[in-house]
């Protein structure tokens, strides 16, 4: 298989050599590489921008801050012009990914994370292979180690959705307004069920980890209450 690139053919094991040894063909495939490895964290804790979104978006940045001083050309004093656009992009898409839902706001480290992907497919466009991979590393300890610092040390807010059953709703709903009365905070709309005589109240708490345990010991030892379940919610960063 012959390939013409305009001033003589070459083989496909010439192109594929050319390919291998590209400067270019390097760049991108690394980007691609550690993006996807950030992008595999997020997944693996269901969030919106997961493999291929922070994929694609490592590898766009690193594109263009390549493509950008081969397109202005070597006399031209604008070679970072198109790279420079990267930061409006994604702070564009980052913007989406930040929802406000009653009193919370969600999807900030989402945001945060993109806005550092594309900054890894920057350096990987640029040549910076080292900074690049010590900046993936550091975003993943930032993402998994600080996130459970925060955690253990009780500094980190969680949002938990509870469910609360037993079989009469009106007393459950009383002992869950007393109990968030005690505590000091205040109650989300709350979200009534009932089947098959059980009834199933529904509502959702900011706290850390101490304030989500005591709350559900309070809650198992209300009035009317049965048992008292908590899940984790996809808003959670």
């Amino acid at each position: 298989m012959m390939v013409w690139d305009g001033k003589h053919a070459l083989s496909f094991s010439q192109l594929q050599q050319w390919a291998l040894t590209d400067t270019g063909t390097m760049r991108l495939l690394l980007s691609c590489a550690l993006g996807g490895a950030i992008g595999l964290d997020r997944e693996c804790h269901n969030k919106p921008s997961g493999v291929r979104t922070n994929l694609l978006i490592c590898f766009a940045a690193a594109l263009f801050t390549y493509l950008s001083p081969l397109i202005a050309g070597e006399l031209s004093t604008s070679k970072g012009q198109i790279a420079s656009n990267i930061v409006q992009g994604v702070g564009f898409l980052g913007a989406g990914l930040i929802l406000h839902n009653r009193n919370r706001i969600s999807g900030l480290t989402s945001a945060a994370t993109v806005f550092a992907v594309a900054a890894v497919g920057m350096a990987c466009g640029a040549g910076l292979y080292l900074p690049a991979a010590f900046a993936t590393l550091l975003i993943l300890l930032a993402l998994e180690a600080v996130g459970a610092l925060e955690t253990w040390t009780n500094l980190k807010l969680q949002s938990r959705l509870y469910e609360v059953r037993g079989s009469d709703a009106d007393a459950m709903h009383a002992s869950i307004l007393n109990v968030m009365d005690a505590e000091g905070r205040r109650l989300d709309p709350v979200d009534r069920e009932t089947f098959a005589g059980m009834a199933r109240l529904s509502f959702t708490v900011m706290a850390n980890r101490r304030g989500h345990h005591r709350l559900t010991a309070l809650l198992t030892k209300g009035t009317g209450i049965d048992k008292v379940l908590t899940f984790r919610t996809w808003e959670e960063e």
